[in-house]
């Protein structure tokens, strides 16, 4: 009896793996519906912009597609990717602001990215900006102050865009 019962558990969880597997179907088979944005291309960084408002500084990057993951990050010192060069932005503190998946070129290698490549800033917190790296589906900008920011990092859609307030 015991075998039995052994066995039949075997068969109905090999019956069930069977059926799981053959109902999941990778996201890639997913028809995509023509003219729409699918979040499996990669999204592109056009622009890049700033400006003052009465409690906070504000930067803003501009998508074309979908949003991607965005990581801001406190950093001693600015690099540009790939070159490991520093960034000639003056300042005593900084934020790195990190975008993956994402590009500032097309698939011909041509740039789409319209924004400054490096921009010293008069703002009561931001003093600077740089895009610093464009780089193996990494797309990183650079941020510079006079005093430690306190930040606050969101999203905006219609259009799409990467939003950082630094309060004053």
């Amino acid at each position: 009896m015991h075998r039995r019962f052994r066995r039949i558990v075997a068969l109905a969880s090999g019956a069930l793996l069977t059926a799981t597997l053959a109902f999941a179907a990778p996201a890639s088979a997913a028809p995509a519906s023509l003219g729409t944005q699918t979040q499996t291309q990669t999204p592109l960084v056009v622009n890049a912009r700033w400006g003052g408002h009465p409690t906070f500084d504000r930067i803003v990057i501009d998508i074309q597609g979908y949003v991607p993951t965005a990581t801001v990050t406190p950093v001693q010192q600015l690099f540009y990717d790939g070159s490991g060069k520093p960034v000639p932005l003056s300042g005593k503190y900084f934020l790195e602001i990190r975008l993956n998946p994402a590009a500032a070129h097309n698939d011909a290698g041509g740039n789409v990215y319209l924004g400054p490549k490096l921009q010293q800033i008069n703002l009561p917190k931001l003093k600077g900006i740089a895009l610093t790296g464009d780089y193996e589906g990494y797309v990183t900008f650079g941020a510079a102050f006079d005093t430690l920011p306190y930040y606050r990092a969101f999203t905006l859609h219609s259009p799409e865009r990467f939003v950082v307030d630094i309060a004053r």
